[in-house]
């Protein structure tokens, strides 16, 4: 399969005075292949945030490797990489100070492209994520917190990026706003083969936007599989996750 990311056998530690000393992570071995989602889910702590900052550099591996179209990203020059990898945070993050043109354009900027090319693509944005045109001369504080969300994930898509890491990118919004995001987002996904490693607090919401489910448990990779799989998985680890679901997704086999 060709896979856009890659850990093979990675281990992280964060330092020993460091906030987040419990989060690293120990032995994961895991592809992400193109085209698909993979959610990773987990208690708080496990490791999971930390595969992001590791599959764009933010952080490097204490052990192991993890490649990106094909490159450790040791070799990678950093700020190159992350152009290269869409994020999208639970904060979205945009400027307050720029119109959503301009936040949706910031890496095409980076990158020269020429103004009406840049601006053709905002457009193009905006049409993707179900959003008017009249939105692109708008500020960041005179949307939603839905359409705001909606700008971040086009903003993450802005010069294609061959993968998009996603830190809990619904999880501020209200059920009925994460509902119709999330439906957005799978749209999105059937319409752009986009490959994403998403991370999420919420089971359900792995279980219906993920290709596959990996399920991390102190900083160890217990099980990756379809949902499916995952449902019916034996360890404990996984049946005390499930627990927390009044009933699994529809069309979930147990």
């Amino acid at each position: 399969m060709d896979a856009v990311v890659e850990f093979r056998n990675v281990s992280y530690t964060y330092p020993a005075r460091h906030e987040r000393a419990a989060a690293g992570i120990e032995g994961v071995q895991l592809s992400i292949v193109r085209g698909e989602v993979l959610a990773l889910v987990g208690r708080s702590g496990s490791g999971k945030s930390t595969l992001l900052k590791l599959a764009n550099r933010m952080l490097v591996p204490r052990s192991g490797s993890v490649c990106v179209d094909g490159r450790d990203t040791r070799d990678w020059d950093p700020i190159a990489l992350r152009r290269r990898t869409g994020y999208v945070l639970q904060d979205v993050g945009l400027f307050p100070h720029m119109t959503i043109e301009d936040n949706l354009t910031l890496v095409p900027r980076l990158e020269a492209w020429p103004v009406e090319k840049r601006r053709h693509r905002a457009a193009e944005l905006l049409t993707l994520v179900g959003l008017p045109s009249e939105f692109a001369h708008r500020w960041p504080l005179e949307l939603t917190p839905g359409q705001r969300q909606r700008v971040g994930v086009a903003r993450a898509l802005a010069v294609d990026p061959p993968v998009l890491l996603m830190d809990e990118p619904f999880g501020a919004l209200d059920p009925i706003t994460r509902a119709e995001l999330q439906r957005e987002f799978q749209r999105i996904q059937r319409q752009l083969h986009q490959t994403a490693l998403l991370v999420t607090h919420d089971i359900a919401e792995a279980f219906t936007l993920g290709t596959r489910v990996g399920v991390l448990d102190g900083g160890r990779l217990i099980v990756c599989d379809t949902p499916a799989a995952v449902a019916r998985a034996a360890d404990s680890r996984v049946r005390e996750l499930l627990a927390a679901l009044p009933t699994l997704p529809r069309g979930t086999v147990m």
